[in-house]
């Protein structure tokens, strides 16, 4: 990760060294170019300012998934995958990444960010919808089993506090898998917990994998865990 460069924001847009700071925050992978991404699962759109790697060999083998872009508004001239709702908390041209890696033994989603509101409590989870113009068009939370209930261990939560730089690390982990094209979108909240208003948005491409279940399965999930300049 880059050095914190403290970021400069100005009408909800980052200007100068830290706009240049946060280009290179989430560096393509090599031999890559951002916006021209591959994947095992390629991103819905293929939109500016976001790329996609990974690979995917068998059930057995797992899968690996980074996608990474920079939030705009949804009435911005470029659009992005990411969308900002809140340019206060999430300002055009923040910067988000997502991975996930999953396995027989489970599935692990980190998140990294750039460019947010510094020390703002962010509450982040998985739903199941795409992102829209709409806040609202991500749909509910993305559930492991059709418990009624808000639960992290039965969804994948990333809340976490943004440093002092704006920047934050975080990932979850659960003994489970996500089922194919029912896990679509990161959202963040203006408050940790099971709820809040929606404040941003990141299209991903999530997979499934060798341990993916259907509803109601008894596999133990497990807490998730917090690493890096935020916290959970």
């Amino acid at each position: 990760m880059v050095a914190a460069v403290p970021a400069v924001v100005r009408a909800g847009v980052l200007t100068g060294v830290a706009a240049l700071a946060l280009l290179a925050a989430f560096p393509p992978g090599p031999g890559e170019q951002e916006g021209a991404g591959h994947a095992a699962h390629q991103p819905r759109t293929a939109q500016a300012a976001h790329a996609a790697h990974g690979t995917r060999t068998s059930p057995d083998a797992g899968l690996s998934l980074t996608t990474h872009a920079q939030f705009a508004t949804p009435t911005a001239l470029i659009p992005s995958p990411a969308l900002t709702y809140d340019t206060t908390l999430v300002p055009a041209g923040a910067r988000i990444e997502i991975t996930q890696q999953s396995d027989l033994w489970g599935t692990t989603v980190r998140a990294r960010l750039a460019g947010l509101k510094p020390s703002y409590a962010f509450g982040v989870h998985v739903h199941a919808a795409p992102c829209g113009t709409d806040p609202a068009a991500a749909g509910p939370h993305y559930r492991h089993a059709p418990d009624p209930g808000v639960s992290a261990l039965n969804e994948v939560w990333l809340d976490f506090t943004s440093g002092p730089d704006g920047m934050a690390t975080v990932e979850t982990k659960h003994a489970w898998g996500f089922r194919r094209g029912e896990a679509n979108s990161v959202v963040l909240h203006r408050e940790q917990g099971g709820s809040g208003d929606r404040v941003a948005c990141f299209t991903v491409p999530f997979g499934g994998s060798g341990v993916e279940s259907a509803a109601g399965s008894s596999a133990a999930p497990e807490a998730g865990s917090a690493a890096g300049s935020g916290t959970r």
